[in-house]
């Protein structure tokens, strides 16, 4: 009788330790065994990142750093964007072969896809979350879908609207359930009110030929248009847009030198720093200092190559730049204060795209012919870690959803 009691009050003690350690929250797993990705977790602490040459995504958690999943069969994304819904949970995938594809971050999953168009550039969600809108080069034009299904809500024809069809570039949200666009062959811009179906488009001459690529202001105010066709900008002022397009920045551009080129500059990549703009100049070894107060050029920085993305630092003391072929092994971190290159990162073969954690404590940089994507702490610039990747290129952390114009 003894030795049973014994044996049951060992069971005992068992049972309520590994109550115990549940209740704690310890587990005996190794912190190296890979985490189910549908295991309990928030959606703040997650990411994707773009395998660009075998149409494919890598779900990512930011802290500890790991790969949850690759997702595959998303198609042609040599030139994909993304944006996240209000919840954080979903994932919308803008590809280059015109498909739009919905991916569940909890799950690592394709919950739909449909090939919406021709050839697509980007995209963007409306405030609500109920709207994504999709800007396309082929067929042109613009098209809205329902968030949950992906079904087509409204075709916004471009030669239906305009007489003649248009490649459009230089989609963003803007407040108030608008999307913006331009349009590249129709030296237009559109704010579309997406408040009601079917929305409405206001057209807007860009006062200036071949609008590329476009960019709104951290507080929703301001839509800029780099052009193409001419030096200088286009800028419309959404809180008085009776006023129309002004030109702006008429110095900005490929200048009269006519220099090569290798990559337009990704205008997205500006920051705003109080009242000045840091911008990538155009076929120029500079990243340029805008005045917001005036739109005039306030400074010329010299940097390493011709600018890709200038991207800022959440702080704004400092921004992170990285550069066109050929010398797009390098990555360099410019004091906005003193305007001063601080250093000069070299992270690998081609680095395309860098992206902040929310507070700015770490920037993850992709770089993809070394097949990585290399985490640097901003502190002290030592690089953290990295993670493989297949021909990595844009990163996007879930912070995105809460941020407007991305």
């Amino acid at each position: 009788m003894r030795a049973t009691h014994s044996l049951k009050s060992i069971f005992i003690l068992l049972a309520l330790t590994l109550t115990l350690s549940v209740v704690s929250g310890c587990t005996t797993l190794s912190s190296s065994q890979p985490e189910s990705v549908d295991a309990l977790r928030g959606t703040g602490n997650l990411g994707v990142i773009i395998e660009r040459a075998t149409g494919s995504v890598l779900v990512v958690q930011q802290r500890p750093a790991r790969i949850l999943k690759r997702v595959e069969g998303l198609g042609d994304l040599s030139h994909a964007s993304v944006v996240f819904s209000p919840d954080e949970r979903y994932a919308y995938v803008f590809g280059r072969d015109g498909g739009l594809t919905k991916l569940d971050l909890l799950q690592g999953s394709i919950v739909k896809r449909v090939i919406q168009g021709g050839n697509s550039i980007g995209g963007a969600i409306s405030a609500d979350g109920r709207l994504i809108a999709v800007s396309n080069y082929e067929p042109g034009g613009v098209k809205l879908f329902d968030a949950d299904t992906l079904k087509l809500v409204a075709d916004l024809n471009s030669q239906a609207i305009t007489g003649h069809p248009s490649k459009t570039v230089g989609m963003v949200d803007a407040p108030g359930n608008l999307f913006m666009a331009a349009l590249l062959d129709g030296d237009e811009i559109w704010k579309i009110d997406a408040s009601q179906l079917p929305p409405r488009v206001q057209r807007f001459p860009t006062r200036g030929r071949m609008p590329y690529d476009a960019l709104m202001t951290p507080d929703g105010r301001y839509y800029i248009a780099g052009l193409f066709g001419e030096d200088g900008m286009s800028l419309l002022d959404l809180w008085h847009p009776e006023k129309g397009v002004r030109r702006i920045l008429p110095d900005y551009g490929k200048g009269e030198k006519k220099l090569p080129v290798y990559k337009m500059p990704h205008l997205e990549g500006w920051t705003v720093v109080g009242d000045e703009a840091f911008v990538p100049a155009v076929g120029h070894h500079e990243v340029l200092v805008i005045d917001m107060k005036t739109w005039s050029l306030k400074d010329r920085i010299p940097v390493y190559s011709q600018p890709v993305f200038v991207m800022g630092q959440p702080g704004g003391r400092y921004v992170w730049v990285n550069f066109a072929y050929p010398d797009n092994s390098a990555v360099q971190i410019i004091d906005t204060e003193t305007r001063k290159v601080l250093e000069t990162l070299k992270p690998g073969k081609t680095v395309l795209h860098m992206e902040f954690t929310a507070k700015g404590d770490e920037v993850w940089i992709s770089v993809r012919d070394d097949d990585k994507v290399c985490r640097y702490d901003t502190q002290t610039r030592q690089q953290l870690g990295c993670l493989k990747a297949q021909k990595p290129s844009g990163i996007f952390f879930t912070w995105r959803a809460h941020r407007i114009g991305l």
